[in-house]
């Protein structure tokens, strides 16, 4: 079975956005200068102009829940997303991906904490590792996942976004 990529790119505070999906599920969510980013060619075809706005919530493509629950979260009425997600990876990293998604709105956890609940307690490299390269930013919040010592570490859409998001979630943003 043939799987229809599509693509589009929404604005929103921390920067353009593209959100990809598979058959209509959300499979990708990435900043421009993201490290990982896979090429765009690999997007599959972006929605048409006249189908979309950058506007938020002027959607009916299968981005439209995707974007009215990230505009929610960015004016900070939204906590948890509930989209349904189509997650490429090995199966470690998806079970590192579903424990990002279990870290709680303004909290944070380090690389180790999450290898501890994972039973793999010397697997925090592993952990950073599959951290980087989660595919759906944002919405599978690596950006709560910092270092031993409480210091930001790597983030793939740059230490001053991660700060900016964690700073948004805590209530300390300044903009």
């Amino acid at each position: 079975m043939t799987q229809t990529k599509q693509h589009t790119v929404a604005d929103s505070p921390y920067g353009p956005l593209t959100l990809v999906a598979d058959d209509g599920v959300l499979c990708g969510l990435y900043m421009t200068d993201q490290r990982h980013r896979p090429p765009e060619e690999t997007f599959g075809m972006e929605v048409p102009p006249r189908e979309r706005s950058r506007a938020w919530g002027s959607d009916d493509t299968p981005f439209a829940e995707a974007k009215e629950q990230l505009k929610a979260y960015f004016a900070g009425e939204l906590k948890e997303f509930t989209l349904e997600l189509r997650l490429h990876g090995t199966l470690f990293q998806r079970r590192v991906w579903d424990q990002l998604t279990r870290i709680p709105y303004g909290e944070t956890r380090s690389y180790g904490q999450l290898a501890d609940v994972l039973g793999s307690p010397k697997a925090s490299r592993a952990v950073g590792l599959a951290n980087g390269r989660n595919p759906i930013g944002i919405i599978i919040p690596c950006h709560r996942v910092i270092g031993a010592s409480g210091g930001l570490t790597g983030y793939g859409g740059g230490l001053v976004r991660k700060q900016r998001l964690l700073d948004f979630e805590r209530g300390t943003a300044l903009f």
